[in-house]
């Protein structure tokens, strides 16, 4: 993916979080890691390298990974358990509803390679639908973090709490753009840019994306506030609010499915106020395609210039 303006240090969330996962090993001996065959791929391999003897690879059989990675949970461990986003919840969404999350199993359900930035594996691979899946789920937390740094708060955070997580990673690299240290609040979001004339409401890589959106819009005089929002549910109403008070206009921008996701999150949350215009901006009922993320993401609206546009639009419409 394109990076925002120089040479910043770019970093995937999967990486972090294989990281992260040898940090807290070391700290929590109870601590297990579960895969489903894709070690390699979400990064988590760095932790069998580490604990072999507390990481267990189901093989390709994400219904047992969630039955397993829960009854683990109920002897105290703490789960981790991680695969690819098109396979959990898609292969196994009874098995994360029923056995996980109904039985209050605190399981940390971590998956990767999500929405179209996989990239040329193609429409199969490209979960579009994982969060409004996830998070219709009764008390299942649902984090999307936007870079690396805020990966490694966030799994550091719910490594000691209980109840059921989902977390969203990435495939691409892309830069670091929240701190590296301090802590990561459940629920709350944060003012990366601060505007006047819209705002910019977006979760993972797509805050990247509207950063660089803000730099070209402020080229145009125009001024736009940035809202990294990293926790879908519960998400931050009052953040939407006070930011949504300010300039009129929020723009919500994901790298999924408009239907169900983290855009209808953010208009439930504004359901009760008046005097603020919303705007989704997600794929829209369709399947993706292979091809380079940065292509995809220009072809179906997700690029910083296609947010751009539509900015312009929406302000035109509302003079």
């Amino acid at each position: 993916m394109i990076g925002i303006g120089g040479a910043e240090e770019l970093k995937s969330t999967r990486e972090a979080y294989g990281e992260v996962l040898v940090e807290l090993g070391e700290k929590y001996p109870n601590l297990v890691v579960m895969e489903a065959d894709l070690g390699k791929s979400t990064y988590s391999i760095k932790f069998k390298d580490r604990f072999p003897e507390r990481y267990f690879d189901v093989g390709i059989a994400e219904q047992n990974l969630i039955g397993m990675a829960s009854g683990l949970a109920k002897t105290g461990r703490t789960v981790f358990a991680s695969t690819l986003a098109i396979f959990a919840p898609g292969r196994c969404w009874d098995q994360v509803r029923n056995t996980l999350a109904h039985s209050k199993c605190s399981v940390k359900l971590v998956t990767t390679h999500a929405g179209l930035s996989i990239g040329k594996d193609g429409s199969s691979h490209q979960a579009l639908e994982d969060i409004a899946l996830l998070r219709v789920i009764p008390e299942m937390t649902v984090i999307v973090p936007c870079d690396a740094n805020e990966t490694k708060r966030a799994i550091r955070k719910i490594a000691g709490l209980d109840g059921p997580f989902s977390v969203r990673l990435a495939r691409p690299e892309t830069p670091m753009v929240t701190p590296a240290d301090g802590d990561f609040e459940i629920g709350r979001g944060m003012v990366l840019r601060e505007g006047s004339d819209l705002t910019f409401a977006a979760c993972g890589l797509m805050v990247h994306e509207c950063l660089k959106a803000a730099d070209k819009l402020a080229g145009y005089g125009i001024s736009a506030e940035v809202l990294n929002i990293p926790t879908v549910k519960p998400i931050d109403r009052d953040l939407l609010v006070a930011s949504g008070g300010k300039t009129g206009l929020i723009i919500s921008c994901e790298e999924h499915s408009i239907i169900g996701g983290f855009g209808s999150a953010v208009l439930e949350a504004l359901e009760e106020e008046t005097g603020i215009i919303c705007r989704r901006v997600g794929t829209n009922d369709c399947w993706g395609e292979s091809g380079e993320p940065d292509d995809l993401f220009e072809k179906y609206g997700l690029s910083a210039a296609s947010i751009v546009k539509t900015a312009v639009e929406m302000l035109k419409k509302r003079k």
